[in-house]
């Protein structure tokens, strides 16, 4: 609709709530006989008449009464276009940082809602979760526990989530149970604590065998290397889901019990900026389970989504 039609909704909605033309008027800081000539000019576009009315007396016909919680919900739906208009065109961007995923349509999802700038330095887990605590971040796509949101004030919506698979040397792309992995983790607690937490958790429920290794092995040639060394499969990190591997090298599914990483867009719980919110909202609407409500999935004990 154009703007004056749009005016000339307004018009309508308020004689409808007032009942009274020289009311109406006066609310719409317009002249009686101008407000009444809209109403025509209205009712012969829509072609039906909206309002019955005499000297005495004005009351919406049938037609007037079905038609006005539409027009109410179309100007509400103008206005809301109007602000997200506004605040993509004079805000501030809302920054938004991550480990090493992101999802592929981030852009097209909030180009509606706000300008989002995505954070070039790209840092593990727990960092980018305090960033947002501290407020050099609006968001973060992020590993986190409950006992984090917790102690840094942030709350969190499942954005996605890696089924982990095993990887071992030869050709057989078997099934591999949770309890015959072998489970690397790190001496550089700076950079794979999240990673540490999740695979000691992991070795306790499932019986996973965990090995420390310090030469920056859980992802890239060093990863490859320890498979090729090891008499079980080796638990890949979700840092490293879409790697191609060596030809001698071989993906292998983890079952009993199904292993899933997740990602969550986190953000202060004291946050009240509209462009924040509404980028939560634009991210998260439709995500679904990620496979997380399959009952043989597995989840580390603080997760925030486990059931």
């Amino acid at each position: 609709m154009g703007l004056m039609e749009l005016r000339q909704l307004r018009y309508f909605v308020a004689v409808a709530e007032d009942l009274n033309f020289g009311r109406a008027a006066d609310r719409l800081l317009i002249a009686g006989p101008s407000l009444s000539q809209q109403i025509k000019a209205l009712e012969r576009d829509l072609g039906v008449r909206l309002f019955d009315r005499d000297r005495r007396s004005v009351a919406l016909t049938a037609a007037g009464a079905a038609l006005l919680p539409q027009a109410r919900d179309l100007l509400e739906r103008a206005e809301d276009l109007r602000s997200r208009a506004a605040r993509i065109a004079g805000s501030e961007s809302v920054r938004i940082g991550y480990v090493n995923w992101l999802p592929p349509d981030l852009t097209a999802r909030t180009s509606a809602v706000a300008r989002v700038h995505v954070d070039a330095w790209i840092a593990p887990s727990h960092t980018q979760a305090a960033r947002v605590a501290d407020g050099s971040l609006d968001l973060a796509v992020c590993w986190v526990r409950r006992q984090d949101l917790d102690e840094r004030g942030l709350d969190a919506r499942l954005i996605g989530a890696d089924r982990l698979y095993a990887v071992s040397a030869g050709r057989q792309p078997d099934d591999v149970r949770a309890r015959d992995l072998l489970v690397l983790t790190d001496t550089d607690v700076t950079t794979w604590s999240s990673w540490n937490v999740y695979a000691e958790g992991l070795a306790r429920d499932t019986g996973a065998r965990t090995v420390r290794v310090s030469d920056g092995g859980i992802t890239g040639p060093g990863f490859f290397d320890h498979v090729r060394r090891a008499r079980r499969p080796v638990l890949n990190c979700p840092k490293a889901q879409g790697a191609s591997l060596p030809p001698d090298l071989v993906a292998r599914p983890v079952s009993g019990p199904k292993i899933y990483w997740t990602w969550s867009l986190v953000w202060r719980r004291d946050e009240k900026r509209a462009a924040v919110l509404d980028t939560v909202d634009a991210l998260t609407q439709g995500v679904g389970d990620c496979g997380l409500d399959d009952p043989d999935a597995w989840l580390p004990d603080d997760d925030p989504y486990r059931r």
